[in-house]
C-alpha cells in the first residue's frame, strides 16, 4: 500500500471500474433501460462503490479510509440487491446475475483485504 500513490492503482477500484461497466452494458438494454427507476438505482448503487474507494483513498487518516471502504462495501449489497430485482423482471439472465455477484465477490474479498491492511497501519 506505501507504493500507491493513486487511487486508480488499488486493484479493488479497478475491479470495481469492471462492476460499472457490466452494470451499463446491462442496464441499455431496451426492457431494463426503460425501468428508470431501477436503472438509476442499480447504476448510482455501483458508480458509488468505486466513487467511494476514491474519495477514501484521499482522506487525511486510514479510519476514514475504512469508513469510506465500508460504505463501498454497503454499495455492493445495494448492487446485487438491485440486480435481483433486475432478474425477477427477467431484464437479464441468471448466468448475467452470477457474472454481476462474481464480480462483486471478487471487489468485496479485495476491499476487505485492504481494510485489515489499514487497520493495522498508521497513517
Amino acid at each position: 500500500m506505501a507504493t500507491i500513490k493513486r487511487f486508480e492503482e488499488l486493484e479493488c477500484w479497478q475491479q470495481s471500474r469492471e462492476l460499472v461497466k457490466q452494470v451499463y452494458q446491462l442496464t441499455k438494454r431496451e426492457g431494463f433501460s426503460r425501468d428508470f427507476e431501477l436503472k438509476n438505482q442499480i447504476t448510482r448503487s455501483a458508480v458509488s462503490v468505486m466513487a467511494n474507494i476514491a474519495e477514501g483513498f484521499h482522506r487525511n487518516s486510514n479510519k476514514d479510509f475504512v469508513r469510506f471502504l465500508d460504505y463501498s462495501r454497503s454499495s455492493i449489497a445495494e448492487t446485487i440487491s438491485h440486480t435481483y430485482v433486475a432478474l425477477d423482471q427477467e431484464y437479464l439472465r441468471q448466468n448475467e446475475m452470477d457474472q454481476i455477484k462474481s464480480q462483486s465477490d471478487i471487489i468485496w474479498k479485495q476491499i476487505n483485504k485492504l481494510i485489515s491492511y489499514l487497520q493495522k497501519s498508521q497513517r
